[in-house]
């Protein structure tokens, strides 16, 4: 739509209606002093558009980007390589639509992309059914606390302390407007809050929060916080604010949450000063009915030939109002196209493999920095008819727990030797120089 400014008459005749003298009439509630009523100093009132240009690249020449140097920021906005076909791809004329996906006939190449992403969350974080996208991660996680209140009628929701700092803010803004009490608790360096959960869980909880892996990296098995959620009457709600990381470790969905939400930023979106992002929402089937934002579903056309529509919607604002699941009634569909191009490109082998090698990564530098954990034992264990090598590692420091993980990745140049070293110890292969190598670990069960 092309912008057209109002000429004098039009304002004229605007003024006249409202019974205004003049525009500036209209800043009569603006305090004086807040008004601007000359050039602001230091800034020049006219420059050219090059002059501007030049000005303005010199003053972004200051800032340090964060492909300038190395990375190590996180905190639910991380900095992964996108593929340049990404880009590409989404410019392409299919996915564009004059209008939204409410009118099929001209956005088909959109709402396939929003069925395709749809199956492609699901699917990562273990659940059964996915909406269109939300705003991001914070917003994707208050929406899931007040539809636990929906489905409960509870008002109650327990929060993780290892949950992202900013999605207890969102949660608590929005609690003041609907009457909800969270009971929050601030995070411990050494210990996770699983015990002061489990005690707070009740017949008065709608929900609890748990963040996975939570904000300080760690992870934890989901089940026994389901199983008490559960027995109360209660939702676990998952929260994933790194996808990548499902490549590695188990899906919340599969250890028994209900819900399960997170930030798509890492796949296929950049940092982006900090937006738009893309937020992830998932939950079992049988809550279907209470899940906010667009669903895309596939059916047939006229002609009997495939298509793909929004469907459910008398759950949306257009239609239901104020009674509606959500007043959020759009979805982020350019970085839903970022996110589904970039998973589709990699594939669930290639997923798997950015986890591996974003793990192996952290772990060298961790060694590098003399501050990661040391391996112990390359061993064994039957699994069916196949042995798979296994890791087993305790602290460098102290003598802390031992944890099992399964499957590891080695070097290229050692893979011929896996089984050798699947039956040998620590001191075996430690000085055969294959310390010097990391190893890739996976699926982490602890």
């Amino acid at each position: 739509m092309r912008y057209l400014p109002l000429s004098p008459d039009n304002r004229t005749e605007m003024l006249a209606v409202i019974g205004a003298a003049s525009v500036d009439d209209l800043f009569v509630d603006v305090p004086a002093e807040a008004r601007l009523t000359g050039p602001i100093a230091g800034l020049p009132m006219h420059a050219s558009e090059m002059a501007v240009e030049r000005h303005m690249a010199a003053l972004a020449g200051k800032n340090v980007s964060a492909g300038s140097v190395p990375f190590f920021l996180g905190a639910g906005a991380y900095r992964h390589h996108v593929p340049a076909s990404v880009d590409h791809l989404i410019q392409r004329g299919e996915f564009l639509t004059a209008y939204t996906p409410y009118q099929p006939e001209i956005a088909q190449g959109t709402l396939q992309v929003l069925f395709e992403f749809q199956t492609q969350v699901a699917r990562l974080l273990g659940c059964d059914v996915a909406n269109a996208s939300m705003y991001d991660g914070s917003t994707a996680c208050w929406e899931a606390i007040g539809m636990a209140g929906r489905g409960t009628k509870r008002s109650k929701a327990v929060i993780s302390s290892g949950l992202h700092p900013h999605y207890v803010s969102v949660a608590k803004t929005m609690a003041r407007f609907t009457g909800d009490t969270l009971d929050t608790a601030s995070p411990e360096i050494d210990k996770t809050d699983t015990n002061r959960l489990l005690a707070s869980i009740d017949d008065e909880s709608s929900c609890v929060v748990v963040q996975y892996p939570d904000i300080l990296g760690r992870i934890e098995d989901l089940s026994a916080i389901a199983e008490k959620a559960h027995e109360n009457g209660a939702l676990l709600i998952a929260v994933v604010t790194e996808p990548v990381a499902l490549g590695a470790i188990k899906a919340p969905g599969e250890m028994g949450a209900d819900i399960v939400v997170g930030e798509g930023q890492s796949l296929g979106v950049g940092l982006q000063f900090g937006g738009p992002y893309v937020g992830l929402f998932t939950c079992r089937s049988k809550f279907l009915r209470q899940m906010p934002g667009r669903l895309c579903g596939e059916t047939l056309d006229a002609d009997g030939k495939r298509g793909f529509v929004l469907t459910l919607s008398t759950r949306e604002q257009h239609i239901r109002r104020e009674k509606a699941t959500s007043n959020i009634c759009t979805n982020s569909g350019l970085c839903v196209l970022a996110f589904t191009i970039h998973l589709t490109l990699l594939g669930e082998a290639g997923v798997r493999h950015l986890a591996r090698i974003n793990h192996a990564n952290a772990v060298a530098a961790l060694e590098k920095l003399g501050l990661a954990s040391a391996y112990h034992a390359i061993r064994g264990e039957p699994q069916g008819k196949e042995t798979v090598p296994t890791l087993y590692w305790r602290d460098r420091k102290k003598d802390g727990p031992t944890y099992h993980i399964d499957y590891v990745f080695l070097p290229a140049q050692w893979l011929g030797r896996v089984r050798e070293l699947a039956v040998g110890t620590f001191e075996d292969w430690c000085g055969s120089g294959l310390s010097d190598h990391v190893p890739i670990v996976v699926d982490i069960n602890l």
